[in-house]
């Protein structure tokens, strides 16, 4: 299992040690291979840019570990900035079949979201170079940055890396399937699998009167759509909001002038599942396309309706007026009119919180995950050894 992990840690990371645990805990031999991005500030960034095109550093070390312990496969969370696809070239020159998960766009994007300016870009996608995100500056408004990334991407299309040289890969939801389908990735390489969570649920009946929103304070998340919202709203409707980020003094300045408005700051996640399961529901106005929201999954662990962007994976996860309302993405006015909704028809909540509990059941387990999991190994396998026999057959 091989992961680079991030600064700041987030979703892919706990689903990296999610996955390792899970095999473990079913009696699996798991070796975990991990960069950590802190020694990023004590390298030269002209390194830094060359490891992350190809590394030969972790190019050699995988190879060692692979003629050494001989694994079966190797499944690899996130290569980026340092350990770079070279180790999928590392991995079939000893014979071992690779498995990618695709948490997020950055293949064709150089932010990873799809998503600049306020609003859902897709410039870069078909750009053999992303010259849109350089010039945009579009990988932490660096330009020196965003031109390491975009040569990153654009060799290794050029090279044909994911093509060729990975043997399954992993998307959370069929959007993001499509997604990656539409543009080069072979669509019978590429697997759905939910993400998961191992907290047993608790459906609790004991509801409050609040609505709740958790998750990073930024932009793309659609935090001022949300607070517009509650503007139009009447005082007595509540808000808490859980989280931090960049909009951290906008949210407090409206928990301040508004008494439905209260910010608790971040939390940890057993006070994250005691509010969910006392909300009303989750709101989760996201304005880009989203890999798959764990909050959502939390949320439908504690039968707790979602009220989302009609968009990406939010589309997809939640059934409008099954396991909670769409809405149209930014819009305010969209926003306030399913919450009106939704306190207007307090049978029509209940039947969805029936609905979310059976969801959670049939979809987001670790027990039926696991189970995905090696469905997908086998294919990975499968298609390795069929492609080797190919070649072998061909005299290559």
């Amino acid at each position: 299992m091989v992961h680079n992990s991030y600064l700041v840690p987030g979703g892919e990371d706990e689903c990296f040690f999610q996955e390792c645990r899970l095999l473990q805990t079913h009696g699996h031999d798991v070796m975990t291979y991990v960069r950590d991005n802190k020694i990023i500030e004590k390298t030269p960034l002209w390194k830094i840019a060359l490891q992350t095109l190809w590394s030969i550093e972790d190019y050699q070390k995988i190879r060692n570990i692979l003629r050494k312990e001989k694994p079966n496969l190797i499944h690899v969370q996130n290569t980026f900035p340092l350990i770079s696809p070279s180790i999928f070239y590392a991995a079939h020159h000893e014979g071992i079949p690779t498995v990618l998960s695709l948490q997020n766009y950055r293949l064709y994007c150089l932010n990873a979201y799809f998503f600049r300016d306020g609003q859902i870009c897709e410039n870069c996608i078909n750009q053999s170079i992303p010259w849109s995100g350089i010039r945009h500056r579009c990988y932490r408004k660096s330009l020196l940055g965003s031109i390491v990334l975009a040569s990153l991407i654009a060799l290794h299309r050029l090279l044909r890396t994911y093509q060729r040289e990975v043997d399954a890969f992993i998307t959370v939801t069929e959007f993001a399937k499509q997604k990656f389908a539409n543009h080069g990735i072979p669509d019978q390489k590429i697997h759905v699998r939910a993400n998961f969570i191992t907290s047993p649920p608790t459906f609790s009946k004991d509801r409050e009167s609040f609505f709740l929103y958790i998750g990073r304070l930024s932009p793309e998340k659609g935090i001022e759509v949300l607070l517009n919202a509650w503007k139009q709203l009447d005082h007595r409707i509540e808000l808490k909001i859980a989280g931090s980020g960049p909009l951290e003094k906008q949210v407090q300045e409206a928990a301040m002038q508004q008494s439905n408005i209260e910010y608790l700051g971040q939390q940890p996640i057993q006070e994250i599942y005691r509010l969910l399961s006392r909300a009303q529901a989750l709101i989760f106005p996201s304005l880009w396309y989203e890999g798959m929201p764990r909050t959502i999954v939390e949320a439908f662990a504690q039968g707790t309706p979602v009220i989302a962007s009609k968009l990406g994976a939010m589309a997809t996860m939640i059934e409008d007026q099954v396991t909670g309302l769409h809405v149209e993405p930014g819009n305010a006015v969209s926003l306030t009119n399913a919450i009106l909704w939704l306190i207007d028809h307090p049978h029509d909540l209940d039947t969805m919180r029936q609905a979310v509990q059976k969801d959670f059941q049939t979809k987001y387990t670790a027990m039926q995950n696991y189970d995905r999991l090696l469905e997908i190994y086998d294919a990975a396998y499968k298609t390795f050894h069929h492609r080797s026999s190919k070649i072998v057959s061909r005299g290559i």
